[in-house]
């Protein structure tokens, strides 16, 4: 059984409500301590990682509006003895798995919190020199790859482009309507399609570019297999973050979707040959709006909603 530690800081006039929080069912065990605050202390539980949100969104509703409140979650290594799971806790998580509409039964209970998911994917999705360098490096790849007509360099390319998580990000934006991280995510997004698109212009320019090979003409039309495998790689991505599997890894499905097709424009508008150019922006686009939808599908299957109703219906 996954476990978090959630220590949880709280004033004096929030002590009596402490007891409601950690007789939730999705407490296993849970502990108290002095705290650094003159009158206040700690509680620390041992929690179902399934469980997480729903402990989470309880102690925002009770202890949110209270001063120095703090919530830390802690991922648990191992814990002894042992943490059996209870049958009565397996009969109730059928229950509310039942409770679900359809098409959330078959990936519920398989995430992260969302609070996890939402610190995972801010973190990626900033503006840095690093960022900026390994588009930057992953497009002069990607497009000597594409001119030399070879597979094996353009995979190479997109071993080190970090697009995952600004795609990932904008989706999680919308699911949650976070306008900030929206606007973060979407910032982040175009300057490293702007990057990929300028190097690969230039390069463009500088070099001969034959648009007959292969790994050129197949991305100058959108075809039923691009768009399934963007829809595929907007899945995989948001289940690399969800499930906490490898994100890196995940990332190179995305920039195989996006990458190949961008420098490929770059190439062709930057040697003159603008219709070809034309339809390898099409795909392009077709492709991003493919990665997106498959993204917001993939989060509202696993039942990732906003923690307010009114958030819930800006989402909307």
């Amino acid at each position: 059984m996954a476990l978090r530690q959630i220590e949880v800081v709280v004033p004096e006039k929030g002590i009596e409500i402490t007891r409601e929080l950690v007789e939730s069912k999705s407490v296993t065990h849970f502990w108290e301590d002095s705290s650094e605050l003159q009158e206040g202390y700690i509680v620390k539980v041992l929690v179902d990682a399934s469980k997480t949100e729903e402990f989470l969104d309880k102690a925002e509703e009770l202890f949110g509006e209270l001063e120095n409140y703090r919530l830390v979650m802690l991922p648990v290594e191992a814990t002894l003895p042992r943490i059996e799971e209870d049958k009565d806790d397996e009969n109730d998580s059928a229950e509310e798995n039942d409770k679900k509409q359809p098409w959330e039964q078959p990936l519920s209970g398989t995430r992260v919190s969302r609070e996890e998911l939402y610190t995972d994917i801010v973190d990626g999705v900033g503006i840095s020199g690093v960022y900026v360098v390994l588009v930057a490096l992953s497009a002069i790849v990607a497009s000597l790859g594409v001119i030399r007509d070879s597979t094996a360099v353009v995979i190479g390319a997109m071993v080190i482009a970090p697009l995952l998580a600004p795609n990932v990000g904008m989706a999680l934006a919308t699911v949650l309507a976070d306008k900030e991280l929206g606007l973060t995510a979407l910032r982040t997004n175009f300057l490293g399609l702007g990057v990929a698109l300028a190097i690969s212009f230039t390069l463009g320019l500088l070099l001969v570019v034959d648009s007959s090979v292969q790994e050129i003409s197949m991305r100058t039309e959108v075809s039923l297999s691009d768009i399934s495998l963007a829809l595929a790689s907007g899945a995989a991505g948001v289940l690399a973050y969800t499930l906490g599997m490898s994100a890196a890894v995940i990332g190179v499905m995305v920039a195989v979707a996006l990458l190949p097709p961008l420098v490929t424009a770059g190439l062709l508008l930057g040697n003159g040959q603008y219709e070809l150019a034309f339809y390898a922006f099409i795909l392009v686009l077709t492709n991003v709006i493919c990665v997106n939808l498959a993204a917001i599908a993939t989060f509202i299957l696993q039942g990732i909603r906003p923690r307010t109703w009114y958030e819930s219906a800006k989402a909307k």
